[in-house]
């Protein structure tokens, strides 16, 4: 910054010096558009099925670093800033809102003297106000629960006590919410146990990771009844989405890693303005196998949406004994593929192909929110057109590529699940893509990431009852530790299990703000 009072007489040292400022002004903004550019990279990468063979989670680590850096340079541009005066390139940040809820603690800030220099009174004509987000940190505190006893001084006819409050944890420490934190802790924002109890023994609070275990392990236990009406309740709907995902599991006899695997079921009838809440339902199976998802599905007739997963043919297989199940396949799975030879050179026949499908997303996209009825006409009326001609593209362009090259491959990959592919074009309720399920099952790998999920198969299980309420909570606008806190101490309290129905996370009164 140049500051007028050291400023030189010299008429080519103030040349010297405004080159020196110039400069240094180049220079920060070369670098903030260089950092810029890096994030706009980094974003670019976290999308499609190469990023998926790196860790997820470093992008996200090397987005924040980066960001953080730009910010320091625009700090350092705004302390050589004049004082009071705005920055001439404000720079276009999401500084959030804080929601009306929370509590807010005012303060009243007054000139020292409110003595005008002409001898009067001062009085208030307005005022600034502004907000700034503050934060308690959590703590932990002791319930003291006293049971006075009382007799009779008349008589000896005993003593008269209240009932001790129902426990989930009898003669233990916790109380329910307390139990809920640590669910949610680990559960929702993937903090293994070990490190939670790091955490509470920084307020002196000395828990073994095996106690904590021991309460999640009880929890899910209680739970349970309310996880198998959440499935039951999904099966019910007559269109769902599936997915699966690999879980990482000791295998106690061979001392080493095993592979089981998640399943996830979603319903989400938002797009189409459907009356049935969302809710996603995880089941934990040792494989992978199509049989597996056989047995989730009993019961569920409908329409399944998937991926590509040669094991989901089964379940439309014209052998099959079973209700009737018909497959909706995935858009963006066909699209992924062609993307990424378009990534490897110049590919004319693949970018095409990206190019049409892009075009049924962008239909999509103008569709989305209007009702089944009006979504499959304008599908009708605009993208069977569409798809049709693709069809005859598709077929052209197979006899003329090479079967085992990476662009016949993908060619034939869509050709292969073409007739699923065409599901959605039939009715309005369903979707694209099977995007809907795969978000859901994100937090898989997040948790994966931080810890194996158990040392044998009942600890992925109930890993499964857990995270399938809080992902159905987070799903539905709902506080995942209000409601685990709420539902724990119901069912503590002999909550029956003919009204388990009542205890869904969409029935929960309290939404979460904002």
């Amino acid at each position: 910054m140049l500051d007028a009072a050291n400023l030189s007489d010299d008429i080519a040292a103030l040349k010297a010096m405004l080159i020196a400022a110039q400069a240094r002004e180049v220079r920060k903004d070369e670098r903030i558009e260089r950092l810029e550019k890096l994030v706009a990279a980094f974003k670019q990468a976290a999308f499609g099925r190469k990023s998926e063979k790196a860790d997820p989670e470093q992008f996200d680590l090397a987005l924040e670093d980066l960001e953080t850096a730009i910010a320091t340079i625009h700090a350092e541009d705004e302390a050589d800033s004049p004082s009071g005066k705005p920055h001439p390139k404000p720079r276009a940040i999401n500084r959030g809102s804080l929601p009306a809820h929370l509590p807010r603690v005012e303060e009243i800030i007054k000139p020292e003297n409110l003595i005008c220099a002409c001898g009067g009174g001062l009085h208030c004509i307005g005022e600034d106000v502004s907000e700034r987000l503050d934060v308690i940190p959590a703590q932990f505190r002791v319930i003291v629960t006293r049971r006075p006893k009382y007799a009779c001084r008349s008589c000896t006819d005993g003593v008269t006590q209240a009932p001790a409050p129902a426990r989930l944890i009898l003669a233990g420490l916790p109380t329910e919410v307390t139990i809920a934190h640590v669910l949610v802790s680990k559960y929702a924002d993937h903090l293994p146990l070990y490190r939670q109890a790091q955490i509470m023994s920084r307020q002196g609070i000395d828990l073994d990771r095996s106690t904590l275990a021991d309460w999640v392990g009880r929890a899910a236990f209680e739970l349970r009844p309310v996880f198998n009406a959440l499935i039951t309740d999904l099966k019910r709907s007559t269109k769902l989405f599936m997915d699966e995902t690999r879980a990482p599991v000791l295998d106690p006899g061979s001392r080493k890693i095993k592979n089981g695997y998640f399943w996830a079921l979603a319903r989400d009838d938002r797009p189409w303005g459907g009356g049935a809440p969302p809710g996603v339902g995880f089941t934990y199976a040792p494989g992978r196998g199509g049989l597996h998802a056989e047995q989730i599905l009993q019961g569920f007739t409908g329409v399944l949406q998937v991926d590509s997963y040669a094991g989901y043919n089964r379940l439309s297989a014209p052998d099959r004994v079973g209700p009737n199940i018909r497959l909706a396949y995935c858009w963006a799975h066909a699209r992924r593929k062609l993307v990424e030879i378009t990534r490897t050179g110049s590919t004319p026949i693949a970018g095409e192909g990206v190019k049409r499908i892009g075009e049924l997303y962008r239909i999509e996209a103008e569709l989305r929110g209007l009702g089944a009825d009006a979504r499959l006409a304008g599908r009708q009326a605009r993208s069977a057109p569409l798809v049709a001609d693709m069809r005859t593209w598709l077929a052209h362009y197979r006899t003329r590529v090479a079967g085992k090259s990476t662009l016949g491959e993908a060619l034939a990959y869509v050709a292969k699940y073409w007739d699923g592919l065409c599901v959605f074009l039939t009715d309005g309720r369903i979707e694209i893509d099977n995007n809907i399920v795969e978000r859901t099952i994100r937090p898989i790998a997040l948790n994966r990431k931080n810890a194996l999920f158990a040392g044998h198969d009942a600890g992925a299980e109930n890993w499964a009852i857990i995270a399938s309420l809080i992902e159905t909570c987070k799903l539905n606008a709902v506080d995942p530790f209000a409601y685990l806190s709420a539902t724990l101490t119901r069912l503590v309290n002999g909550h029956k299990q003919s009204r388990i129905d009542e205890l869904m996370p969409w029935k929960y009164p309290e939404r979460t703000h904002g």
